[in-house]
């Protein structure tokens, strides 16, 4: 049974491990025991610190032990931090892009949308500003977006825009093309975004960036989540966007910028319609509630966290 959860969402040069049963295992660092080998144990207290590789096991057991955190997000989560706060979203006219743009209009922030194209739905939030005609592929628009921001500084900025190959990608498929448009996209498009604000003096002390990723992006879930391989471009990009993300937190971090780097959860989308015969028992759930679950970490985003991979859906680490 394949796992589709690859379809979304400190850094070390230390290996991790999977104890015997890896679909069920929790992935956990462990003390070097050979210089040579560069090997690490399991341990058990960090288990509340890692969360479950396996989608279906990881869900399976939120509902077990009546997860509230988990099943129901509205438990912990609080948006009056909101109010008022500038909030750039990029991709903000569908998908989970749309649904933040609705959880911060409800909220009461001032929503910052900034996309390519932009829609009816998005249109009628009727966002503070909308910054139309952003490719974030083009050194160019990106430059430009430096120039188009007149709001003022942004508390929040969530990069969220992204691309998916619709088909599957094997070895008897291979799209090179397709592999550099998604690192593209995924990977530099967010840096690009970033960078520009930063230049226009628009993320401050205090500011906070989002980079929306996926758990396709850890090289240690590979085994467990892709056991048979496959979906190379997206798999790259993921990573590739993990390591830009966790570069950005310690470049930024001088400046008092925090860099969350999130897993946003397996959310019921057009990306992943092709896999609604799986939504239910893998805990898939509402672009609304996923937007919920990426602005409660977003929240809990500090100077202390920066540069940690977290899965918005039990608000616990992945490792890279």
């Amino acid at each position: 049974f394949r796992i589709a959860t690859y379809l979304f969402a400190s850094v070390s040069t230390t290996t991790l491990a999977f104890a015997p049963s890896s679909r069920t295992a929790f992935v956990r660092p462990f003390l070097a025991t050979s210089a040579v080998h560069n090997q690490f144990t399991l341990s058990m207290s960090d288990s509340d610190r890692y969360s479950m590789p396996d989608q279906q096991a990881r869900f399976a057991r939120a509902k077990k032990e009546s997860n509230e955190r988990y099943l129901d997000i509205t438990t912990v989560y609080d948006p009056a931090f909101l109010k008022g706060k500038r909030v750039a979203v990029t991709g903000a006219n569908r998908g989970i892009g749309l649904a933040l743009a609705k959880e911060l209009t409800e909220a009461g922030a001032k929503l910052v949308a900034i996309v390519r194209s932009t829609s009816d739905e998005l249109e009628k939030l009727n966002p503070d500003e909308l910054i139309k005609g952003v490719d974030q592929t083009s050194n160019e628009l990106c430059v430009d977006l430096e120039h188009a921001i007149k709001g003022g500084p942004i508390d929040i900025l969530i990069n969220n825009a992204g691309y998916f190959m619709r088909e599957e990608e094997t070895l008897d498929n291979l799209d090179f093309n397709e592999q550099l448009k998604t690192i593209d996209i995924c990977a530099i498009g967010p840096l690009r975004v970033t960078s520009a604000l930063l230049r226009a003096g628009a993320l401050l002390d205090g500011s906070k960036v989002v980079m929306i990723t996926s758990q396709g992006g850890s090289v240690t879930w590979r085994t467990t989540q892709n056991p048979d391989g496959h979906d190379y471009g997206h798999h790259m990009s993921k990573a590739a966007a993990n390591m830009m993300a966790a570069l950005l937190a310690q470049e930024v971090k001088s400046k008092g910028i925090a860099v969350g780097i999130f897993h946003p959860g397996f959310n019921k989308t057009g990306m992943t319609e092709k896999y609604k015969h799986i939504w239910e028992v893998e805990g898939a759930v509402d672009a609304a509630v996923g937007a919920k679950r990426i602005m409660h970490e977003a929240g809990k985003l500090s100077m202390e966290t920066s540069g940690k991979f977290i899965n918005c859906e039990d608000g616990l680490e992945i490792p890279f």
